[in-house]
């Protein structure tokens, strides 16, 4: 099932939808009408725009719900898609197909135990489902493979990443090419992603900072998007993924409307003195499939490439075609079953006897992992999954090796994964050698009862909230982690029932193997009438509006909301004694009322939350008006708590 994918990934497709006269001559239509309009068009980032604000009814449709969940997914926000699809499939009347992409967007997230309960749950209600036994195999393997990562370093590529997309690094003599997203406002808009339409960009080797749009022919004087690219060893012929721009496209009709699909199509440059002579592909066909993403085997005599063109296994397959010695090209020959699936598989690369492709249809950890197999003869055999790092429980491919000796593979992937500035980032990849071993060891406890609490959910991130480790605290209520040096880490605790706790560390250059200890208590929720504070809940001096600190920590009280569906609760604002009273009562009111709609915003029912402002009623200390007390002393009044009215 490519629950969020068209064909070839969202960064490559244009659905632009073309419709004739008759539906723009129509009078002004509802925001419903609107919502699902963009919806039928593919636009997801408009029509999440639309439906947040349907959300806010009281009497929400379900379809509704499922709709803006599925646009969250489209554009890869799996954070709100989570959010919002767990709202979803606890009504009686929703779709099927959503609690199947739900526990795919959990999946996605990183949380496989969750993803494999509601993967059950959809066979219990549903029957056996061939999609869903290879998600449960994925499931099962990740966890594996997080608990034991590989020895990978996985860096961004600092100076070329930013909060647009940017992927498929790959190197040509003394350049870099990528593709990426674009401000120049001379760029059409992809109402898809509501950013730019994609363009090629290249830089020196050697330089740094991110590069420039690709001056190399007419390459990205294409209407809708551009890339990847793929090169011959000299450099003097590319082969060009884009966006096909004429009018020969899929067509469609649904409930008298009628649209086009346009379709991808590789295109070959050859350098001819100081210009390029632009040909297609033999091979194109787009009125009937797309066809891109070229790879050049080590002797330069096949070429091989991703297309659902008949005759595959199903979905996006990988093809290869050989070059034949006139210059002319032998039929396209599927690379197999080893390798293809009955759902996508992208992003071919060669290095030497190695193929390397992206697939949603191997037991894998999210959307896309990153695969290698051994080539013979053009076809592939001994496909392996690449495992954690490389992989993540988001998408992972456009992988490129640029260095393999007996010390260490070298090269670039690309990926969606969290910790990154944009939709997609390019990093890159080494592996590594510690000299010193690090190890964080901890255990989990209840914050009431002060008890160990086992078999609790202990994830390390690292500073960018990349997940770095995955495990769970065993009877003893003990965790452990290899950590890194001179490095930043987040670990967070989780368990169904309880308020998740934190903690950052910082390790060090280690002269020796070294050890840090840690705890971490969880609040518990079920017992009504139980208050804790939301620790480090700041706002602005005088304001009320959500921080983006703030918002991190509400974020956690989001997912304990959201994993905890029949929880209801008070959020409440305190403030010290300084100020009047009647000030302080207003601005409590309104900052408690602002932390509650930032929290209905992600997707909790606003009937679950009651926002109620004390101003100075509640202190927790002497410092009453008229006594003198440290700032730390009115710090300890300036908080957020959190009250349990119902379990």
């Amino acid at each position: 099932m490519k629950y969020n994918r068209i064909f070839l990934s969202h960064y490559l497709v244009l659905a632009l939808m073309l419709f004739g006269p008759k539906l723009y001559a129509q009078e002004q239509r509802s925001v419903q009408e609107k919502a699902d309009l963009l919806f039928d068009k593919y636009e997801y980032y408009n029509a999440a725009k639309l439906y947040s604000k349907l959300s806010e009814s009281k009497k929400i449709k379900t379809r509704n719900l499922e709709r803006l969940a599925e646009s969250y997914a489209y554009i890869n926000n799996y954070d709100l898609a989570e959010n919002w699809y767990a709202r979803a499939v606890q009504r009686s009347d929703y779709a099927k197909r959503s609690l199947l992409v739900y526990a795919t967007v959990l999946k996605e997230n990183g949380k496989y135990a969750e993803a494999k309960a509601m993967y059950k749950r959809y066979t219990d209600e549903q029957g056996d489902d061939d999609f869903v036994k290879l998600a449960l195999q994925g499931a099962d393997s990740a966890i594996r493979w997080i608990a034991n990562p590989k020895k990978v370093d996985i860096l961004p590529f600092t100076g070329v990443n930013g909060p647009l997309s940017e992927f498929a690094m790959m190197s040509i003599e003394n350049k870099l090419y990528y593709v990426g997203e674009t401000k120049d406002a001379t760029v059409a808009k992809s109402g898809m992603t509501g950013e730019s339409f994609l363009r090629l960009f290249s830089r020196d080797s050697n330089s740094s900072g991110k590069g420039s749009i690709a001056t190399d022919g007419n390459i990205n004087q294409a209407k809708y998007h551009v890339g990847p690219i793929a090169s011959n060893k000299s450099g003097n012929r590319l082969y060009v993924t884009r966006t096909n721009p004429s009018k020969e496209v899929q067509k469609y009709r649904k409930e008298g409307r009628k649209w086009s699909r346009a379709t991808l199509e590789l295109m070959i440059y050859d350098k001819e003195g100081d210009g390029w002579k632009e040909t297609a592909f033999p091979f194109n066909n787009v009125k009937e499939y797309s066809l891109g993403h070229a790879a050049w085997s080590e002797d330069e005599n096949r070429l091989y490439f991703a297309s659902d063109m008949p005759g595959g296994k199903g979905g996006v397959d990988i093809w290869f075609c050989e070059l034949r010695s006139d210059g002319t090209w032998a039929n396209p020959v599927n690379v197999g079953a080893e390798v293809n699936s009955p759902y996508d598989e992208m992003f071919p690369m060669v290095f030497g006897s190695k193929l390397y492709f992206s697939s949603n249809g191997k037991p894998g950890m999210g959307g896309l992992d990153i695969f290698e197999a051994i080539l013979k003869g053009g076809k592939a055999i001994k496909v392996k999954n690449m495992g954690f790092p490389i992989n993540s429980a988001s998408d992972d491919f456009a992988y490129f090796v640029q260095d393999d000796d007996d010390k260490a593979q070298k090269g670039f992937l690309s990926s969606n994964r969290t910790g990154g500035l944009g939709g997609d980032d390019i990093y890159t990849y080494a592996t590594k050698k510690p000299v010193f071993k690090i190890v964080i060891e901890g255990k989990t406890f209840n914050k009431k009862s002060k008890k160990l609490l086992a078999e609790t959910n202990v994830t390390l991130y690292g500073a960018k909230r990349n997940l770095v480790a995955k495990t769970q605290s065993n009877g003893s209520a003990e965790f452990t982690f290899d950590a890194d040096n001179n490095a930043t880490y987040k670990i967070l605790a989780e368990r169904s029932g309880f308020h998740a706790d934190s903690i950052d560390i910082l390790t060090t250059i280690p002269t020796k193997d070294t050890i840090y200890q840690v705890a971490l208590y969880l609040e518990p929720v079920m017992e009504v009438g139980h208050k804790f504070v939301l620790e480090d809940i700041y706002y602005d001096f005088d304001k009320y509006n959500i921080r983006k600190d703030a918002a991190v920590i509400l974020d956690q009280l989001v997912r304990t909301l959201r994993d905890n569906p029949t929880l209801r609760i008070e959020l409440s604002s305190h403030t010290d004694s300084r100020g009047s009273h009647r000030y302080n009562d207003v601005l409590s009111q309104r900052r408690a009322e602002s932390a509650v709609a930032y929290i209905v915003s992600r997707g909790i029912e606003r009937d679950r939350l009651v926002a109620k402002g004390y101003g100075e009623r509640r202190l927790v200390n002497r410092c009453a008006d008229g006594v003198k007390c440290s700032p730390t002393e009115h710090q300890a009044n300036r908080r957020t708590e959190v009250e349990i009215l119902s379990y």
